[in-house]
């Protein structure tokens, strides 16, 4: 038998290291001599040792290593062991892989001053699905370039489009990375970022340039220069308490679709206006012109295509609407889902007839 000094140099653990596996009961020496307290190891518990030598090295938890040494006699199983250790190091490895990519990913957001947002690709669509028909292409003799807004903030992506008409706004969740953003980007990148994919979307955003990442295919553009409007402060209080009526959108398009119809004018084109009003159960109801125009103040005029496309954009069952006069505007909300909004301009009782 040799000493436990002999026993370090033979096995390539310390001699520190057998008093600790001998204290675990990994490895108990064969004798001790009891006025000394000298350990003495056999030659089958050097070759334990130099397994428990090659496992402490690769990091296998004492707890195993004890279980392993236990089926020394049983080569199969010690494999069996072996193998489930190098497949815990290589999820290890790849999990550590991801996340140092990550750390880097992140760097390079804080040194270029970006914004990374992520996000499922389907509640991205949803979103951006429930403010197109407000958004508009370039209109000539105005600055609106025609786009969609991306207002970045913590926890959350809102879009939100308008052709000064009208105004739809979406929010879904989303982890972000990164200082606030709220780029304006043009339409033809969005309706592209619609049919992106599914699964996890990527979203970096510079002050010149962004960047979409998702179901193998990459987009790129440059937002537009435009301020666009405040859309917190067109959909807050207005002073006054507006008339909530919640009516189911089918309904609401049966009312539109069968309800008077009033024609107006504008740029030398004409278009359809529904007049609405409450009834008196609580309920919503159609308006004829001779109504609107004996009492203006009781009643919201709209374009009726633009109510269809937001009864739409709101999504199916009930749908709230808030009534505040003639002169604001109509607001239309999901009445179970409050991430999606959709805002429509009045038509004025006054406005040009022909």
């Amino acid at each position: 038998m040799r000493n436990i000094g002999e026993a370090a140099r033979a096995s390539g653990l310390t001699v520190s290291a057998l008093r600790y596996y001998d204290g675990a009961g990994v490895l108990v020496p064969a004798a001790v001599d009891p006025a000394t307290g000298y350990r003495r190891y056999t030659a089958e518990q050097i070759r334990a040792a130099r397994l428990i030598a090659g496992l402490r090295r690769v990091g296998m938890p004492v707890a195993e290593i004890a279980r392993t040494v236990r089926d020394l006699e049983r080569p199969d199983r010690v494999r069996d062991r072996l193998d489930a250790h190098l497949s815990r190091l290589e999820a290890g490895l790849a999990d550590a892989r991801r996340e140092l990519l990550r750390l880097h990913s992140l760097l390079d957001l804080e040194e270029n001053r970006m914004t990374r947002v992520t996000l499922s690709a389907a509640d991205l669509t949803a979103a951006l699905d429930a403010v197109r028909f407000a958004a508009t292409d370039p209109i000539p003799g105005t600055q609106l370039p025609g786009g969609v807004l991306f207002e970045i903030g913590d926890g959350t992506l809102t879009v939100a489009a308008t052709d000064r008409y009208r105004l739809a706004v979406a929010t879904a969740p989303a982890a972000v990375e990164g200082p606030p953003a709220r780029p304006y980007l043009p339409l033809a990148f969005t309706d592209e970022l619609r049919r992106i994919g599914s699964g996890p979307l990527i979203l970096d955003v510079a002050t010149d340039r962004v960047r979409a990442e998702a179901g193998g295919r990459e987009l790129r553009a440059e937002p537009l220069d435009f301020d666009f409007p405040d859309h917190r402060r067109l959909i807050g209080p207005t002073g006054t308490t507006p008339r909530r009526i919640t009516v189911d959108a089918d309904e609401l398009r049966r009312l539109v679709s069968g309800g008077p119809e009033v024609r107006r004018e504008h740029d030398g084109a004409q278009y359809p206006v529904t007049v609405l009003a409450p009834d008196p159960s609580g309920g919503l109801r159609v308006a004829a012109e001779s109504e609107w125009a004996a009492d203006a103040a009781a009643h919201v005029a709209v374009n009726r295509e633009f109510l269809l496309q937001a009864v739409d954009a709101g999504g199916p069952g009930q749908l709230l609407l808030d009534l505040d006069g003639p002169v604001q505007p109509l607001t239309i909300r999901s009445a179970a889902d409050d991430s999606r909004l959709s805002l429509l301009m009045p038509v004025r009782a006054g406005d040009p007839v022909r």
